[in-house]
């Protein structure tokens, strides 16, 4: 029988590693995509939630400016103390027939639209003219999120 070369030796010791090597591979691949997925998740979620806080920020301003609108009301005190909350059908009953009323109205609108359902939103009159405007929504789907964040802003009107 003859005597096999070495490169042909050598070839034949190698035989089913390439297998081996390419199924190691895959593996890793396959751990590196399923933690991309749950990067992705998480960034999705921790995005709604810096979108719920705009939201909420941009509903704070709008309230603000609406009793900018209307000082006569904010003079009455037609603002102060008032409670806004959410149905869970969305479907606000806040306020009267005067402009405070219809203001009050369009806020707890905009903070259903806005930011969602449960969501309460909050006036206080600090003196002098300052006021704070507490919105309560629920983040807990974000990362570390509570079932009750609050968001406050103050301004002078």
């Amino acid at each position: 029988m003859p005597s096999l070369t070495p490169a042909i030796r050598s070839a034949a010791r190698q035989s089913g590693v390439g297998l081996i090597e390419i199924l190691i591979a895959v593996l890793i691949l396959s751990v590196g995509f399923l933690g991309m997925a749950a990067l992705q998740s998480k960034a999705l979620s921790n995005n709604n939630s810096a979108m719920a806080r705009s939201m909420g920020t941009i509903a704070s301003y709008s309230i603000l400016d609406a009793m900018r609108i209307d000082p006569d009301g904010v003079e009455a005190g037609n603002y102060e103390g008032a409670d806004v909350e959410v149905p869970a059908n969305g479907n606000c009953a806040v306020g009267g027939g005067d402009l405070a009323g219809v203001n009050l109205q369009n806020w707890c609108q905009e903070l259903a639209e806005l930011v969602g359902p449960g969501t309460t939103g909050t006036i206080t009159a600090l003196g002098g003219g300052n006021y704070r405007i507490t919105i309560e929504f629920d983040d807990s789907r974000a990362t570390g999120g509570e079932d009750a964040e609050t968001l406050v802003t103050q301004a002078k009107l």
